[in-house]
């Protein structure tokens, strides 16, 4: 499945003149390189980092463990837990990055909605690829035969969303790099946080 390129809007540039805290969520499918990538970044400008797979309670996990797909109810106190962590960094004035797959429009109003410190960026990687990258990850609760079930579900982000949509080029350092320059935060200094810490 190929999502749309969309240019970034000037409003998506983060003025970190008027915005002492900054929250980048990274986004997109299972496979897609949310994880390797955002602490890439996180590690990068110094700021928190936190994987979205942390928040999921015990019977989301145990779900996606038998392959069955989780329902918009049981995405719900997931989605709590991660505004939650968002919240609490802005509240100390901090940065940080978090992944998400944020796959329906809803999702991500709920993410980004009444939060001018958060911002999107959603991963675009092609079918195949992220298969293969699927049948080769190892330790991971997410089973390959899921991925249908998030294609099908995925509403690509449209030109009215607060989101950058970056093609995936399976180099974190490169897609690290390339989302700065996107989100305008190649100069931005680090908030206190001396590296990444996931929670």
């Amino acid at each position: 499945m190929t999502l749309p390129t969309f240019r970034p809007r000037a409003a998506l540039i983060l003025c970190t003149a008027r915005i002492r805290a900054v929250i980048v969520i990274v986004a997109g499918v299972a496979g897609s390189g949310k994880t390797t990538i955002g602490m890439q970044l996180a590690k990068r400008l110094g700021w928190r980092f936190a994987d979205a797979d942390s928040f999921h309670p015990a019977v989301n996990v145990a779900k996606m463990h038998a392959g069955i797909p989780l329902t918009d109810a049981d995405r719900a106190p997931w989605l709590r837990a991660i505004t939650g962590w968002m919240d609490g960094l802005i509240a100390a004035g901090q940065s940080g990055v978090v992944t998400c797959s944020a796959l329906k429009r809803r999702y991500r109003d709920d993410l980004l909605d009444g939060r001018p410190e958060a911002t999107m960026v959603f991963l675009q990687v092609d079918r195949d690829e992220l298969v293969y990258r699927l049948n080769h990850r190892l330790g991971h609760f997410f089973p390959e035969q899921l991925l249908d079930s998030q294609l099908a579900a995925v509403e690509p982000p449209a030109p009215g969303e607060r989101i950058v949509v970056v093609p995936e080029h399976g180099d974190a350092a490169r897609n690290a790099a390339e989302i700065m320059r996107r989100l305008g935060l190649d100069d931005r200094p680090h908030d206190g946080a001396d590296s990444p810490e996931a929670t």
